[in-house]
C-alpha cells in the first residue's frame, strides 16, 4: 500500500476538478469525513482535502477547456522536463508543459497513448499527500485501458515500474510496483483490461483512486443520500478486500477498499 516516502514513479499527489467545488466540498466532507481548506485568494479556488490537519487530497475548480469533473492522480518525477520528453516520445501527449507552482513544485499534465489522463509532480517545498493508506486517505491506484500490457509498458518507460500478474476471475490483474525495493512491499497500485458496459456503461481509460474505507457499506449509503451514483455494488474480493466503484455528484469516478487484514 501507499506511503508518504515518496520515490521515483509514485502516486504522490491527487486532486479533483470540479465545476462546483463548494458542493463537491460538501460531498466528500459528509462521505469521507474530510474537512476542506482554501489555498488562499492567490491559489484560483484550489484547496486541500484534509483529515485532522494532514492533506489527503486537493481541489480546484476546472481548468481545461472541456474538461470533465475527475480524479487526476499524480506521479513523482525527478526531471520533469525529462518524464515530459519521455511521455511524448512514448507515444502519450503532454496536455500542460512544466510550470512553477509557487514553489511547492514542478507540474505538468498529460495523456497516456490510450487515453488515461494523469500529472508529473516534481517537489519543491511540497513533497505530496501527507497522509495515506489510513481509514479516508488515498491507499490505492488502478489503470483501466484496454491493453493493460501496452499501458504498462508506456509507463515502465517514465519511471521504471515493475509488474506481477494476478489471476482473478474472468482476467489477468497486474499489480504494479516502483522501481526500487522488494516488489510487494513497494505496491501502489494495479492495471486491468476495460470491460464493454461494466461499472454502470461509463468505463472509459482513466486512472481510479481507492480509499481507505473501514465500512464500505455504509460509506455507499452516504454517498447516494449526497448525491452520488453506484458504478459496481460492495463486493467482496478474495484475497484483496471489500469494495466498490462510486461517482460523485458530478461524474468524477472513485472506489472505495476495505482491505483484507492479510494484505
Amino acid at each position: 500500500m501507499l506511503g508518504t516516502d515518496f520515490i521515483l514513479g509514485s502516486p504522490n499527489w491527487l486532486d479533483l476538478g470540479s465545476p462546483d467545488t463548494d458542493a463537491a466540498a460538501a460531498f466528500y466532507s459528509a462521505v469521507l469525513g474530510w474537512q476542506f481548506e482554501s489555498a488562499g485568494p492567490e491559489a484560483g479556488g484550489y484547496g486541500f482535502f484534509q483529515i485532522e490537519g494532514k492533506t489527503v487530497a486537493a481541489l480546484g475548480p476546472l481548468s481545461e477547456e472541456g474538461a470533465r469533473s475527475a480524479w487526476m492522480v499524480h506521479f513523482k518525477t525527478e526531471d520533469i522536463q525529462g518524464t515530459v520528453s519521455a511521455v511524448t516520445a512514448g507515444g502519450g501527449r503532454v496536455r500542460t508543459q512544466p510550470m512553477d507552482v509557487m514553489g511547492e513544485g514542478w507540474l505538468a499534465q498529460a495523456t497516456d497513448p490510450q487515453g488515461a489522463e494523469f500529472a508529473l509532480w516534481q517537489p519543491g517545498r511540497t513533497a505530496g499527500l501527507g497522509l495515506t493508506s489510513e481509514p479516508g486517505a488515498l491507499l490505492w491506484v488502478e489503470l483501466h485501458v484496454p491493453d493493460p500490457v501496452a499501458g504498462i509498458g508506456f509507463y515502465q518507460g517514465l519511471f521504471g515500474w515493475r509488474s506481477q500478474d494476478m489471476q482473478t476471475p474472468g482476467m489477468t490483474y497486474r499489480v504494479l510496483s516502483v522501481k526500487d525495493g522488494e516488489q510487494q512491499a513497494a505496491s501502489f497500485g494495479g492495471a486491468a483490461p476495460m470491460s464493454d458496459g461494466a461499472n454502470g456503461g461509463v468505463e472509459q481509460p482513466r486512472w481510479v483512486p481507492y480509499f481507505h474505507a473501514t465500512d464500505v457499506d455504509a460509506t455507499v449509503t452516504a454517498a447516494t443520500a449526497n448525491g452520488g451514483s453506484v458504478l459496481m455494488p460492495a463486493a467482496d474480493v478474495p484475497d484483496v478486500g471489500r469494495i466498490s466503484w462510486l461517482a460523485d455528484p458530478f461524474g468524477a469516478v472513485f472506489a472505495l477498499l476495505k482491505p483484507d487484514p492479510r494484505m
